[in-house]
């Protein structure tokens, strides 16, 4: 059975930091690479970040490159994302799935997300 808890987000000012976590129980952090995705009100969620299994690779979304980092820790079963230089635009519930949008709908499962506003 798939479980996935985020914690971590809150209000921060511009220019600010947060880390992202994301606690996995299942196969699903197991058996696949991760990401972090986002929705912000009225539009899609999408993919900001993904780590392979091994967490040698990540790939990030333009608008995130540079400033946010992704890693996993594959004994704890956790993913994290490292947000720096938060921009108000950033603002959105944050997601971690798999990053794999067949395996995403496939197990038809995302967690409660995590709300990072950020704001003067």
């Amino acid at each position: 059975q798939v479980q996935l808890v985020e914690s971590g987000g809150g209000l921060v000012q511009p220019g600010g930091s947060l880390r992202l976590s994301c606690a996995a129980s299942g196969s699903i952090f197991d058996k696949n690479a991760m990401g972090w995705y986002r929705q912000a009100p009225g539009k899609h969620r999408d993919l900001v970040a993904s780590i392979t299994t091994d967490g040698d690779t990540t790939n990030y979304a333009d608008s995130v490159k540079g400033r946010f980092t992704i890693s996993r820790d594959n004994t704890k079963r956790t993913v994290y994302l490292q947000m720096n230089n938060l921009k108000p635009e950033d603002t959105a519930v944050y997601y971690c799935n798999a990053a794999d949008p067949w395996v995403v709908a496939e197990n038809e499962y995302w967690g409660q997300g995590t709300q990072v506003t950020v704001s003067s």
